[in-house]
């Protein structure tokens, strides 16, 4: 027997055990099975933080609720370097911003979801993915933060 045929058994119950060991959030860490995909909720509220972070990105956002209470709901997003694709920038909301979120809502009772668009106080909406990206003006190098 060469020595390939004899290191294969062992590699592979190697990579077999690896796999069986690999902790369960790396191995779910792109599941949506949290949300509700089959609802689309719109909230419309005040903007408190947007955290601009690896691998997600949070939108933070202030909601009044039928008694006129402030619910604050957490919107998980995409990576920075995804939504800079799309024009976004880490300026692109600010605390105190007024806006529209359409989410995917979590399962259950808790205030959060997957993030899909916000219509700023402008009009102008912004995608986390479908649509074309904006287009920056000419000689502009740098993304577009909001466009029309």
């Amino acid at each position: 027997m060469n020595r390939f045929a004899q290191r294969l058994p062992t590699g592979a119950c190697s990579l077999m055990l690896a796999l069986a060991t690999a902790p369960p959030a790396a191995l779910a860490h792109h599941s949506y099975a949290m949300f509700d995909m089959s609802k689309t909720v719109t909230l419309q509220g005040t903007i408190r933080d947007f955290q601009w972070t690896n691998p997600h990105s949070w939108i933070w956002i202030d909601v009044p609720d039928a008694k006129g209470a402030v619910e604050q709901w957490g919107i998980e997003g995409m990576s920075p370097n995804y939504l800079a694709r799309r024009g976004w920038s880490k300026r692109t909301l600010q605390p105190g911003d007024k806006v529209s979120v359409n989410i995917h809502p979590l399962k259950g009772a808790d205030h959060g979801g997957s993030f899909l668009s916000v219509t700023l106080a402008d009009g102008t909406v912004m995608r986390q993915s479908g649509g074309p990206p904006p287009t920056p003006a000419p000689g502009d190098l740098t993304p577009a933060i909001r466009t029309p």
